[in-house]
């Protein structure tokens, strides 16, 4: 039986009456997809397919809904508009300036994601439209997705250097090259071949395969994997950090 002098609190979406009287707001995600294909940093770009700015390049992106919170609403455009799921998503700023978007006000949360392009497929999706590009050949895009991009490629130089993050971008197998390849994209120079591999050795989180990609020489190159297993026991026994 309940007591008559217990106060029972709302439900969440009867909440949301009180606030009627409020101005309302869309809230919105777009996600800065980045792949490397093995030698360059690139990134995954739409044609609009709506208006306002229809035709015109644009990261991918959607609205959220009332059941989800932000990190699923990311993870689901993402799914929905590539098939992808299980992908390193990380959330790096939100953008409210009045007029940011013209059909609308709408206030939008970035997240960049990281993929390995040649790994995954993108089959019964609808991307149509949709185009990697080189970093730094991408074209304009609109409202305020270019410093979206901006803001995403400072945070991945950053977590780069200090994270394992990088190995997101690789195949499961990968060559000493391939690694040097990618680090040098995200941190736009050039890195001294001798200098990184004696840091990468040091950090003693890559396993070196008895294969080689034969594809790159006629003596071919090493393959490694990265060891996820040993670099999280470093973590939690020694402390280790992981610094490029």
């Amino acid at each position: 039986m309940l007591d008559d002098n217990l106060e029972v609190s709302p439900k969440p979406n009867q909440q949301l009456n009180f606030y009627q009287k409020e101005d309302q707001v869309l809230l919105a995600v777009d996600c800065i997809i980045f792949g490397f294909d093995k030698k360059n940093l690139n990134i995954l770009l739409i044609k609009r397919p709506i208006e306002p700015e229809k035709g015109k390049w644009s990261l991918i992106g959607g609205f959220l809904k009332k059941n989800e919170d932000l990190d699923q609403a990311a993870a689901r455009v993402l799914e929905n508009l590539t098939g992808l799921s299980d992908i390193y998503l990380e959330q790096i700023h939100t953008y409210s300036k009045i007029d940011r978007d013209p059909g609308q006000r709408t206030i939008s949360v970035a997240y960049y994601a990281l993929i390995d392009v040649d790994s995954h497929q993108f089959d019964g999706v609808q991307l149509d439209t949709a185009q990697w590009f080189d970093i730094k050949e991408a074209p304009s895009l609109i409202f305020d997705h270019n410093e979206m991009v901006e803001k995403a490629k400072v945070r991945l130089r950053r977590r780069a250097l200090s994270q394992p993050i990088g190995f997101e971008l690789l195949p499961e197998k990968f060559t000493m090259r391939q690694l040097q390849n990618l680090y040098e994209s995200i941190l736009d120079k050039e890195l001294d071949k001798r200098n990184f591999i004696n840091k990468i050795n040091s950090l003693d989180v890559l396993i070196k395969l008895d294969e080689k990609d034969m594809s790159v020489s006629r003596k071919g190159a090493y393959l490694y994997v990265f060891d996820k297993e040993k670099y999280r026991k470093k973590v939690e026994e020694d402390g280790f950090i992981f610094k490029i």
